[in-house]
């Protein structure tokens, strides 16, 4: 295969807000670990670019306590079926601490990539 043949990398955007279920925030603080070491492996392979947690939006206003409400990723790959297959492997998805009715994956352009 030549190098114009093989697959191009593209940028994705993950927005994964958390579920509105009772023992969402319990359950993502339980796994908080598991979650990292898995998203720290990704990022230092160059598969994540931008990785977070979201807030809620009164959590910016001062004095205010900062309240986790789903998370952000943006992954470089080959299809949106790879990062799909990424973000089903990642136990905020399988424990149901992301809500996965209301996630959403789309390509997207990095206008100022590192």
């Amino acid at each position: 295969m030549s190098t114009s043949e093989q697959l191009q990398k593209h940028h994705f955007m993950v927005y994964a807000p958390d579920s509105t279920e009772p023992g969402t925030l319990q359950r993502r603080l339980a796994l908080r670990p598991e979650h990292l070491e898995r998203i720290n492996t990704l990022r230092t392979s160059g598969v994540l670019k931008v990785i977070g947690p979201t807030l809620t939006p009164e959590s910016v206003l001062p004095g205010a306590e900062q309240k986790l409400n789903g998370s952000l990723l943006i992954a470089e790959a080959s299809s949106i079926e790879e990062v799909k297959k990424i973000v089903e492997g990642d136990v905020f998805y399988t424990e149901n601490v992301w809500d996965k009715e209301k996630m959403i994956i789309t390509p997207m352009i990095l206008a100022h990539p590192k």
